[in-house]
């Protein structure tokens, strides 16, 4: 949970060496971005525990005789609102919590979800009116759902296509409801790529930035939220804002995993770097916690190490690396053939290093270099 987060975040801070000043003033600062997001999720959580909805009826999101619907329906639009048909915007991808709103927007411009959002904001608190926007429905706990309140459809927002630019600092203009797995596509074709990335990439540029976007590539460049030049934010009141490190700052870094508390995100410009054009990709399995955790620490703290280094837990995988070995090879495959890894708990260090074609013969020199300095079960 929280404590054993935190716990984790400083013994990591603490046992990775003095690295330079710059370094430890932005890792530091990084850490405390994703330390208050995390008390935000707390909160946020907490509230919904204490709804006394958890599960929403159809019946529960009508109003009948009230005024909301025709005044929303008078809103002039470039995409539509819809008030049937919208049991889907009260699921989500932890299907824990079922809040059906009143209205779904499925906007077309910003312009759509600046005139939506000021309207509720001008009825005031009293009319309990509430707005989420949701990407591409990856909450878990109902945090892109607004119970009798108006979801905004970010996938549906019709914007400018991706514009590019390259150069010394390359980086790609996008729409808030974007996917990464476009933004992989498009940048590809430029030679480019985005520095940090989630896991699955079937996510909205909106949803993923306004948590943290955290993966393999956190150590070195940061979050995803620390690889963002300049977002087009909609705030509460409607207003359509522009916002950077140096322009309206407060809302810059309050949007950046914010959770959706300060404003939505509409438009973004992403940080890009050359693509890697090989990628050689590892796993190995330990089943010792401290022995994992202390490799996965001195891989990040090392000045030339792997592009790549993420770890996570596998509990009672029949016949996995028989699995895996569709995309692995082990280097003693009769030593590899006696694990077993039935019912037992196991912790895997995913490591990746990027190279060009010519490079391949000194960078398998590299890597068992590195390889060599890591205690996990040999045979794996």
């Amino acid at each position: 949970s929280l404590s054993l987060s935190l716990s984790l975040f400083f013994s990591l801070s603490k046992k990775m060496g003095s690295p330079p000043y710059s370094l430890l003033k932005q890792n530091n600062y990084m850490t405390l971005r994703i330390v208050i997001a995390m008390l935000l999720i707390c909160i946020i959580n907490r509230n919904n525990l204490a709804s006394n909805h958890p599960f929403a009826t159809p019946t529960d999101s009508l109003h009948s005789g009230s005024s909301i619907f025709p005044s929303l329906e008078a809103l002039r639009l470039d995409g539509h609102l819809s008030f049937e048909n919208i049991h889907h915007a009260a699921k989500d991808f932890g299907n824990r919590y079922h809040f059906l709103p009143s209205a779904v927007l499925y906007p077309k411009s910003v312009s759509d979800i600046s005139s939506t959002i000021k309207y509720v904001f001008e009825m005031g608190i009293t009319s309990e009116l509430t707005v989420a926007a949701r990407g591409h429905g990856h909450s878990l706990e109902g945090q892109a759902q607004a119970h009798r309140g108006v979801v905004i459809d970010m996938e549906s927002l019709w914007g400018p296509e991706m514009r590019f630019q390259t150069g010394e600092l390359p980086y790609v203009d996008v729409s808030g409801g974007e996917l990464w797995i476009n933004i992989l596509h498009e940048s590809l074709q430029h030679g480019l790529a985005p520095k940090s990335w989630t896991d699955y990439l079937h996510l909205t540029v909106g949803g993923t930035l306004s948590n943290a976007g955290i993966s393999g590539q956190a150590f070195r460049h940061g979050p995803q939220i620390n690889n963002v030049y300049q977002l087009e934010v909609v705030t509460g009141r409607g207003e359509v804002v522009t916002c950077s490190e140096k322009q309206n700052a407060d809302l810059f870094y309050g949007v950046l995993g914010g959770l959706g508390q300060f404003g939505v995100i509409t438009r973004a410009r992403i940080a890009l770097e050359p693509a890697p054009r090989m990628v050689k990709w590892i796993r190995v399995l330990y089943s010792d916690f401290s022995t994992f955790s202390k490799d996965q620490e001195y891989l990040i703290s090392l000045e030339n190490s792997f592009d790549y280094v993420e770890g996570f837990i596998i509990i009672n995988k029949t016949g996995l690396l028989n699995n895996w070995r569709s995309s692995f090879n082990p280097k003693d495959p009769v030593q590899a053939s006696q694990f077993n890894s039935d019912g037992r708990t196991l912790f895997c260090l995913e490591i990746a290093k990027y190279f060009n074609p010519d490079e391949t013969i000194i960078m398998d020199q590299k890597i068992d270099s590195l390889l060599s300095g890591l205690s996990y079960i040999q045979s794996t």
